[in-house]
């Protein structure tokens, strides 16, 4: 979970001019922005984890289920992320996306947002997979 935090951080801070805030905020707003999405990234990360693991996962994950648990933490995260997009978008306005950013017909969801959350979790599940791969240094 560091490397995703870590990573969504890091995705928080570039997409920035993506959206309005960029524009209008003062740096405190800004700042607080990135905080608190970044939190809200990692909060959304390990409950989709952790509801997978528990649905889908079995005792010897990451050996066991390893994909399944993968593939349905995907689709929680990019399944949240639509559903708050479009909440705080539309319904609630608390955010705007500037004209820069691309969206996806239909959902009205930011590209970059969507990216985001098929990018920055499978990178973190690719190195669970390494880790849990590499051969022990112990063992000869």
């Amino acid at each position: 979970m560091g490397l995703t935090t870590v990573l969504h951080f890091v995705w928080e801070l570039l997409q920035l001019p993506l959206y309005t805030i960029w524009y209008t905020g003062n740096f405190r707003e800004i700042a607080f922005s990135v905080l608190h999405c970044s939190a809200g990234d990692f909060l959304i990360a390990s409950s989709s984890l952790v509801v997978s693991l528990i649905v889908i996962g079995t005792r010897a994950w990451p050996s066991g289920r390893f994909f399944h648990v993968m593939t349905a933490t995907l689709v929680i995260g990019i399944g949240y992320t639509v559903y708050s997009e479009w909440a705080n978008t539309i319904q609630r306005q608390t955010w705007a996306y500037s004209e820069l950013m691309p969206t996806v017909p239909v959902l009205g969801t930011g590209v970059s947002p969507l990216t985001q959350w098929l990018i920055v979790p499978v990178v973190g599940f690719v190195a669970v997979w390494c880790r849990y791969k590499r051969p022990n240094a112990t063992s000869s």
